[in-house]
């Protein structure tokens, strides 16, 4: 699946999410639907040592939960993390497989990723996983197809919404009761705004990923990221450099030179409202169960734009692959399959992470959640009408997202316009990537 295809819509079911009885629940849940791989030894496998690249091992319980599960469902099998700073995952895990590394599972930490490994033969076929695999049930595959051959299997699959303080809203009188506009959340950012130095909270937080401007531009005007034609920034990029001017949230230098953890910003009630993937839930949940914050947090969708019928947002499967050179390769596959199976969805939701597989007894446990917002909007936040992918596949989907990052940085620094940066942009793809 190349440039030509258009963004994978998938239709998302509501996460699931952890709490102390839902793990039982999962489990009997998952027993009724007669989960993926079984208890049984590992057989060829059993006493073997699987390797698995990672990214910040202690705050992503996600790989734990996985590691743990798969060691138990095939005694005598041990898997050993690679752990890797996610800022430096992905230069990492290119200089790796370059060097002819050996790890035998490469985590896919987002389409960009694969679409570069994938393209130079660094990763295993696994169409035989998916064929056997009841693929409609696993959202987010379609973006691992590169002309109806996958090299990589999504565990997990994440979509972006509002994350807002509840307090902080009621302090300003301001009650969302449906997903808002654009406009509505730049006034609202700049009422909740208040105080000043260390003080001071910031109406909303805008991470310095390009995708908080250009990915939900791209899903809900329908751009393409891979065209050479980005227009379609604009207005985001004006709103966004708006409310940065303006005080209302902090700005991208400053950001950048503090390497400011959004985790924190929101934690600590230094922004009362974030735009941030379902993944984060696992964040605030956690720091909420070990009395690390005392926020009183809640979502809504996405905002939209002006005259929207429908709630737009945007997301990205996560996946492992099996290295190319893996010694370990029937290993590593069972590994794949059993992340990517009613197993490995239980032990991953229950530390609140989103499963890619979508199976309507997993998805009823997460209504028995305690510490979970449970009005009537943030059960809406999980039911967008459609989640586009946050970048499409393609051979030029590297070069392309360099691109787009180095001039999104420059904008929102100052450094250039917004047009000026847009032409860029533009000339710089067409003449450097599809000429």
């Amino acid at each position: 699946m190349f440039a030509s295809n258009p963004p994978v819509k998938v239709r998302v079911r509501r996460p699931w999410v952890r709490t102390a009885g839902v793990a039982a629940a999962l489990a009997l849940a998952v027993a009724a639907c007669g989960g993926g791989g079984s208890g049984e030894p590992a057989g060829e496998g059993g006493g073997a040592t699987l390797t698995v690249t990672v990214w910040n091992l202690a705050k992503t319980p996600e790989f734990t939960a996985l590691f743990d599960a798969f060691e138990k469902a095939n005694p005598g099998v041990e898997v050993k993390p690679v752990d890797i700073l996610a800022d430096d995952y992905p230069e990492k895990v290119t200089t790796m497989l370059a060097g002819g590394d050996k790890t035998d599972v490469i985590t896919m930490k987002n389409v960009t990723d694969y679409s570069r490994y994938s393209s130079r033969g660094q990763l295993l076929d696994v169409t035989d996983l998916v064929k056997s695999t009841d693929s409609a049930k696993l959202a987010g595959l379609d973006a691992f197809n590169v002309n109806n051959t996958y090299f990589a299997v999504p565990y997990r699959q994440d979509f972006w919404l509002l994350y807002y303080n509840k307090t902080l809203f009621d302090k300003a009188n301001i009650t969302l009761d449906g997903a808002m506009t654009w406009d509505d959340y730049a006034r609202h950012a700049q009422r909740l705004t208040q105080g000043d130095g260390g003080q001071k909270v910031y109406g909303t937080y805008h991470h310095t990923w390009r995708s908080v401007v250009q990915a939900v531009s791209a899903a809900q005007t329908g751009g393409d990221q891979l065209g050479g034609d980005y227009a379609f920034f604009t207005d985001q990029y004006n709103m966004a450099l708006g409310l940065q001017k303006g005080g209302n949230a902090l700005d991208f230098g400053t950001a950048t030179a503090q390497q400011a953890d959004y985790r924190t910003m929101f934690e600590t009630g230094a922004t009362a409202m974030m735009p941030m993937g379902t993944w984060y839930i696992s964040g605030i949940l956690e720091a909420k169960e070990k009395g690390e914050s005392q926020v009183d947090w809640a979502l809504a969708p996405m905002p939209q734009r002006q005259g929207s019928g429908e709630v737009v947002t945007f997301g990205s499967p996560t996946a492992f692959a099996v290295n190319k050179r893996s010694e370990n390769a029937d290993l590593a596959k069972k590994f794949v399959q059993f992340a990517a199976g009613k197993e490995g969805a239980s032990a991953i939701a229950q530390v609140g992470v989103v499963p890619a597989l979508q199976d309507p007894a997993i998805t009823e446990a997460y209504f028995k959640l305690k510490g979970m917002p449970a009005d009537e909007l943030s059960k809406k936040a999980f039911e967008p009408d459609k989640v586009l992918l946050e970048m499409p596949v393609s051979d030029k989907t590297s070069d392309v997202d360099t691109i787009l990052n180095e001039e999104h940085q420059l904008i929102m620094v100052g450094e250039k316009s917004v047009a000026e940066g847009i032409k860029s942009m533009n000339d710089r793809v067409k003449s450097q990537v599809l000429n």
